[in-house]
C-alpha cells in the first residue's frame, strides 16, 4: 500500500512527523554546533585566565617590594636620626617664671618616607596629642619657677670712698599732698677687706620720730667691689626680711619667697648699691658715659637696675653748693615702676649727697646729705 492510497487524514500526520522530525533534526545540529563553539570559547578563556593567573604572582607578592622602600625603624647606613627639638624657653623675666612653650610633635627622621603608604588620620591625630612623654612636660616648668635673673652683667672698675657717716635731711610729700619731714643716717664702713652699710629713715609728728625703715648689707670686698652676703630690711608695721647672697653656690635667696637667682659677680643689694656707684666714678668717671646694669637684691627678688647719667647738677645743701653728677634709674614697665636718682658728689669723696625716689603714685621722699663725718 502506498502513501497515496492512505486516506487524507493519514497522510497529513505523517507529513507532520516527518516535518517534526527534520526540525529536531536540525535543531540537534544547531545546538551541536553551539555547544563546540562554547567549549572551544571555553577551552580560549581557560588558556587565557591560566594566563592571567600567571602574571598574577607579581601584584599578590606586593609586600615582597617593600625592602626598596625600608620603614623608618630600618636607618640608612651612617645616618643618624634627628632627635625631637626641645621647646624653647622664654626669655624670662627676672621677676617672673616662663611659661614653658607648648610641647610640639617631634619631628620625622630624614631617612622616613613622607608617605609610604596612605595613613588613617585618626591614628595620627590620637599620636599627636600626646608627641612628649608626660614626665618630661612635668619636669620643664620647674627650672623656670625656681630659678630667675639675667645671664651676665658688665664688669667695672671700682674705686670704693673711705669710711664715713652721712647725715641726711628727709622731705616727703605724698600723693594727696600731705607733707611730713623727717632725718635719716647712712653709716658706711670699709677696710679694704669688707664693708658694712647700715641705714635708717625716719619722720618727725609733733615730738616723737618714728623710723619709717632700716636696711643693712654686709660682705666682702672683692675685684667687682662689693661682694653682699647679707641684706636685712625692716619697714614699719612689717616683719623683718633677709636676702643672701651665696657667694660658694652662687645663688640669691631669699626669706620672703622661694624664688631663687643665680648670684652674678657685681651684684648689689639696695643699701649696698650706693656705693657701688660711688666707687665706679671714683675710679673712672667716663664710665657714667654709659647705661650701667647692677643686679639688685630686694627683699623678694632680684632684678637689674639700670641707671644713667642726667648730667652734671649744682646741688644746694647745709654743706654748701655742691657740684655732682646726676644719675637716675628710670621706671622699667614690668619691671619697677618707681623712679631712683642718686646725686654723688666727686668733691666730697664721692659719697651720695642727695637720694630721691618718685613712687608710681606720685609720692616723693627726698635725702639731702646735712653732715658728714669720717
Amino acid at each position: 500500500m502506498t502513501i497515496v492510497s492512505l486516506p487524507r487524514h493519514r497522510r497529513r500526520i505523517l507529513a507532520v512527523c516527518a516535518a517534526t522530525v527534520a526540525l529536531h533534526v536540525l535543531t540537534i545540529s544547531w545546538v551541536g554546533g553551539r555547544i563546540g563553539a562554547s567549549a572551544a570559547q571555553r577551552e580560549a578563556n581557560e588558556g587565557i585566565i591560566n594566563a592571567e593567573l600567571r602574571l598574577a604572582p607579581p601584584s599578590a607578592a606586593a609586600p615582597q617590594a617593600a625592602p626598596e622602600a625600608p620603614p623608618a625603624a630600618v636607618p640608612k647606613p651612617k645616618t643618624k636620626p634627628r632627635k625631637p627639638q626641645p621647646a624653647p624657653a622664654p626669655a624670662a623675666d627676672a621677676a617672673a617664671p616662663a611659661e614653658p612653650a607648648p610641647a610640639e610633635p617631634a619631628p620625622m627622621p630624614a631617612s622616613e618616607p613622607a608617605a609610604a603608604a596612605p595613613v588613617d588620620p585618626a591614628p595620627v591625630a590620637q599620636a599627636g596629642a600626646a608627641p612628649v612623654p608626660a614626665d618630661v612636660e612635668s619636669a620643664q616648668p620647674a627650672p623656670v619657677a625656681q630659678q630667675e635673673g639675667p645671664a651676665s652683667t658688665r664688669r667695672w672698675k671700682v674705686e670704693l670712698p673711705p669710711s664715713a657717716r652721712l647725715e641726711m635731711d628727709v622731705r616727703r610729700k605724698d600723693a594727696d599732698g600731705t607733707n611730713w619731714s623727717g632725718s635719716a643716717t647712712i653709716s658706711w664702713k670699709q677696710d679694704g677687706m669688707s664693708y658694712q652699710v647700715q641705714q635708717e629713715v625716719g619722720v618727725s609728728l609733733l615730738l616723737a620720730r618714728f623710723n619709717l625703715m632700716e636696711v643693712g648689707s654686709e660682705g666682702t670686698i672683692d675685684d667687682y667691689g662689693l661682694a653682699p652676703s647679707r641684706f636685712t630690711e625692716k619697714r614699719r608695721n612689717r616683719a623683718a626680711t633677709a636676702t643672701h647672697f651665696n657667694q660658694q653656690e652662687q645663688k640669691i635667696t631669699f626669706s620672703a619667697s622661694e624664688h631663687t637667682v643665680p648670684l652674678l659677680s657685681g651684684a648689689q643689694d639696695r643699701a649696698s648699691v650706693l656705693f657701688q656707684l660711688a666707687g665706679i666714678g671714683r675710679a673712672d668717671a667716663n664710665q657714667y658715659g654709659q647705661d650701667i646694669d647692677i643686679l639688685v637684691g630686694e627683699d623678694r627678688k632680684a632684678q637689674i637696675y639700670r641707671f644713667q647719667l642726667v648730667g652734671e647738677d649744682a646741688l644746694e645743701t647745709r654743706l654748701g653748693k655742691l657740684v655732682t653728677w646726676h644719675l637716675v634709674r628710670p621706671p622699667r614697665p614690668g619691671s619697677y615702676n618707681a623712679k631712683l636718682e642718686i646725686w654723688i658728689a666727686p668733691s666730697l669723696d664721692w659719697y651720695p649727697v642727695q637720694i630721691r625716689n618718685t613712687e608710681a603714685n606720685g609720692a616723693i621722699t627726698t635725702q639731702t646729705v646735712t653732715r658728714i663725718t669720717k
